[in-house]
C-alpha cells in the first residue's frame, strides 16, 4: 500500500502551528532545502508542503489523503472532504466590518453596497441567507485598506484580536462564522494509518486543554476535594505517612484551573501543584 500523504502549509504562522502539533504527536520529519516533500520517521507517511488555501481542493481531488488547513478555507473551497478533527489552534472569526463613521446597525442597512473580501463564496452564501444584495469585490490580498482606497464600502475579513481593525478605524457589524485549524481527509481514503494519525493528534489536542493537578488534603476533607476535582474518570488518591492526610492527582481543565486551586485552598488543601500535559489517551 502506498504511504499515507498528508498536506501541510508550506509557510506562515499556520505552517509553524501544523508542524508543531504533528511533531508533538510523534510524527517527526525533516524538510530539507525547502523541498516539497518529507518522509515521517518510522511511519509510512509522506508530508507534502503546499499553499494553505490549496489544501482543501487537493485533498478533495485525492492528490493528498489528509491535510491540515483552516476551516474557513474548507468552507470557501466548497469541496467534498471529511473534517476529522478540530485542532484547537489558529482560531479566528469571519466578520463583516464597516468604518467607525458608518452608522449601520445591521447587515440589512448595507443593501447594494460594494463589499471587498477574499472569501466571496462564503460571503455570498451568508448574504443570501440574510436577504441582502451586494456588489462583491473579490480580492486575494489584504482587504482592510480597500475602504480607505474607495474600492469598497464594507469588507468581510478574518479577525483575531481586532487590532488591525482598530488601526484602520473599522468596526465589526456582524459575524459570519468562527473558524480554526482542522484536519481533513479525502472521503475515499481507507488507509488505517489515517485513524492512527487522528488518534495521535487527538491526544495532543485534549492534553492542551488540561493540566495535571496534585495536592495534599486532610482525609476529613477528601470528599469535598473530590467534588472540586472529579478528574476524567475519578481522581487518584494515595495515602501519606501521616494517616490524617492524603495526596490527590486529577486532570483539570486549564480554563478552570485557578478557580479550582482557590476552592481547594478553601477546603484545606496544600502543596497544590500544576503539571503540564504534553499528550494523553483518554
Amino acid at each position: 500500500m502506498p504511504n499515507l500523504k498528508i498536506g501541510v502549509p508550506s509557510k506562515g504562522r499556520l505552517a509553524e502551528l501544523a508542524n508543531g502539533i504533528l511533531r508533538q504527536a510523534g510524527l517527526r520529519f525533516r524538510r530539507q532545502n525547502r523541498s516539497l516533500f518529507a518522509r515521517v520517521r518510522d511511519m509510512p507517511i509522506d508530508v507534502t508542503f503546499l499553499r494553505t488555501d490549496d489544501i482543501p481542493v487537493l485533498c478533495a481531488e485525492g492528490a493528498i489523503d489528509m491535510g491540515i488547513t483552516g476551516s474557513d478555507l474548507v468552507s470557501e473551497a466548497a469541496v467534498d472532504v471529511n473534517e476529522r478533527l478540530k485542532l484547537g489552534i489558529g482560531k479566528c472569526r469571519l466578520a463583516l466590518c464597516v468604518p467607525e463613521s458608518n452608522d449601520a446597525k445591521s447587515v440589512n442597512d448595507l443593501n447594494d453596497v460594494r463589499l471587498a473580501t477574499t472569501f466571496p463564496v462564503t460571503t455570498a452564501a451568508w448574504l443570501k441567507e440574510q436577504g441582502v444584495n451586494a456588489h462583491m469585490v473579490k480580492l486575494s490580498g489584504s482587504v482592510e485598506i480597500m475602504i480607505a482606497l474607495g474600492v469598497a464600502d464594507a469588507i468581510v475579513d478574518l479577525v483575531e484580536t481586532g487590532s488591525t481593525l482598530a488601526a484602520n478605524r473599522l468596526r465589526i457589524l456582524d459575524e459570519i462564522g468562527s473558524y480554526e485549524t482542522v484536519l481533513i481527509q479525502n472521503p475515499n481514503c481507507t488507509d488505517p494509518m489515517a485513524d492512527r494519525v487522528v488518534r495521535r493528534l487527538e491526544g495532543v489536542v485534549i492534553a492542551r486543554g488540561y493540566s495535571l493537578l496534585e495536592y495534599n488534603v486532610p482525609r476529613s476533607q477528601l470528599d469535598a476535594a473530590k467534588e472540586i476535582t472529579p478528574g476524567f474518570n475519578s481522581p487518584t488518591v494515595s495515602a501519606l505517612e501521616d494517616g490524617e492526610w492524603c495526596a490527590v492527582r486529577a486532570m483539570v481543565k486549564k480554563s478552570e484551573l485557578i478557580n479550582v486551586m482557590e476552592k481547594l485552598e478553601a477546603v484545606g488543601a496544600s502543596a497544590i501543584l500544576e503539571t503540564e500535559i504534553a499528550n494523553c489517551r483518554l
